[in-house]
């Protein structure tokens, strides 16, 4: 695991992509500042940072669906964090698996 000074938190948010560790799907996408990083780290579950509720959330608090994590990779430029989870039922608040599920192309 990365310690939060190696992270680049000097804007604040962070992109967390939440990927399923067995499969390789990618569930979602949220935000995370240096709390919530220290939070999934020490809790073993995915917290993030809410931008429109303005708190922090924990995936799953309300719906059971939590996102037990397995690994965390940090991308080259040290400001984006790949999180590998096991997901408990749905990542999507729509009931879907994956919030990926609209094909553009």
């Amino acid at each position: 695991m990365y310690r939060s000074e190696e992270i680049d938190f000097s804007k604040g948010l962070i992109p967390a992509i939440i990927q399923d560790y067995q499969t390789s799907e990618i569930l979602m996408l949220a935000y995370m500042n240096k709390e919530s990083y220290e939070k999934t780290v020490e809790t073993g579950k995915t917290w993030f940072w809410s931008r429109s509720r303005q708190k922090y959330w924990n995936k799953g608090e309300t719906s059971g669906h939590f996102q037990y994590v397995k690994s965390i990779d940090l991308d080259c430029d040290g400001d984006t964090l790949l999180i590998k989870v096991d997901q408990v039922g749905p990542a999507c608040h729509t009931g879907s698996r994956s919030c990926f599920f609209n094909k553009l192309l």
